[in-house]
């Protein structure tokens, strides 16, 4: 009889072949986990452990030998992470790019409305929430290596008034401030201040603050690009809450002094464009740039009211029509690591 197995030389080659064949992408994933912050008192409530949940998304095909980029992004009143990571299908855009993304929880011992407390006093100095998140920022750049210089935070409403605080505060942490119909830091003198202020805008030295700040950063601080979209039929947050935001940013970056044009106007833009949309929607993008530099994007879409552009409506305050928000985010984004 003959032996009717392959011939020895052919039968190594296929195991070798097997043993270093590329395994698929390992698939996306979330995990949890918590961080806690000496700093994370709160003045508004002051029973609160500062400590608070996250979830982070592993996108497909991560390793800890590369380092990655990381999207904080902060949910907003009456949402979860869970909520905003579904309606942004954030998860997907962090697939396509793989980045990782950082998504905080906030609790409702801290604010019944599950709302940030973007306007705690504690908070605005850069203590309360803002050292939390900060906290949570560097636990996870640590155990899943995101790259120090390419992490980002993004928020809707509180979570973006949250992720304009982080901005002032901890420059030297992000790379740059993503809002979506969110508002300045330190724009609210107080908590039975903020409604008002929803509605009015700041009632508070905004641009001081961010002079302030300004002076206080380390000679070789970088500025921070900010990218800002507000819908101008938000009756919730009034668009000159992104007014005055946009302005505390170029005061941030040394375009502007504090104080020196009226609080409802911009300067003039770099450039300013006005672009149609697939359903005859239109946006405004106006730029802001230091020579080749980005320092402000502010998207106006007129017909928006207080909704994540081109969300899953499946979810509150996520409108489906375009523009889609997390693909501009992701043009951000990339546009600042590039």
């Amino acid at each position: 009889m003959t032996d009717a197995r392959p011939p020895l030389w052919r039968r190594i080659r296929n195991a070798l072949a097997r043993l270093f064949r590329p395994k698929p992408p390992e698939p996306g994933r979330f995990v949890s986990g918590s961080t806690f912050a000496w700093k994370g008192w709160l003045a508004s409530a002051p029973w609160t452990r500062p400590s608070r949940e996250y979830l982070l998304y592993i996108p497909m095909g991560y390793t800890r030998w590369k380092r990655r980029p990381m999207i904080v992004l902060l949910h907003g009143c009456r949402q979860t992470p869970e909520d905003i990571a579904a309606a942004t299908r954030i998860a997907a855009l962090a697939d396509k790019n793989g980045w990782l993304v950082l998504l905080p929880r906030q609790t409702n011992k801290a604010n019944a409305w599950g709302c940030w407390n973007w306007f705690d006093r504690g908070t605005t100095a850069g203590w309360g929430e803002a050292a939390i998140v900060a906290a949570q920022v560097r636990a996870v750049r640590r155990q899943y290596r995101a790259h120090p210089r390419r992490i980002f935070v993004a928020g809707m409403s509180a979570g973006g008034a949250l992720a304009a605080v982080l901005g002032v505060r901890y420059r030297r942490l992000f790379a740059g401030v993503m809002t979506h119909s969110g508002l300045a830091c330190g724009a609210a003198s107080s908590g039975a201040a903020a409604m008002a202020v929803l509605t009015h805008g700041a009632d508070t030295d905004y641009e001081k603050l961010a002079s302030d700040a300004r002076d206080g950063a380390p000679a070789n601080a970088l500025p921070i690009a900010l990218f800002a979209i507000h819908g101008e039929r938000d009756n919730i947050v009034a668009m000159i809450n992104t007014v005055q935001l946009v302005r505390q940013y170029l005061v941030l970056n040394g375009q502007i002094t504090a104080g020196a044009h009226s609080p409802t106007t911009l300067p003039s833009p770099a450039s300013e464009t006005v672009l149609p949309l697939a359903d005859g929607r239109t946006m405004i993008v106006a730029e802001y740039r230091d020579a080749e530099r980005l320092l402000v994007r502010l998207v106006r879409i007129p017909d928006l009211g207080h909704a994540w552009s081109g969300g899953d409506p499946q979810f509150p305050y996520n409108d489906p029509r375009p523009p889609d928000a997390t693909a501009l985010l992701g043009e951000f984004v990339n546009a600042q690591i590039a």
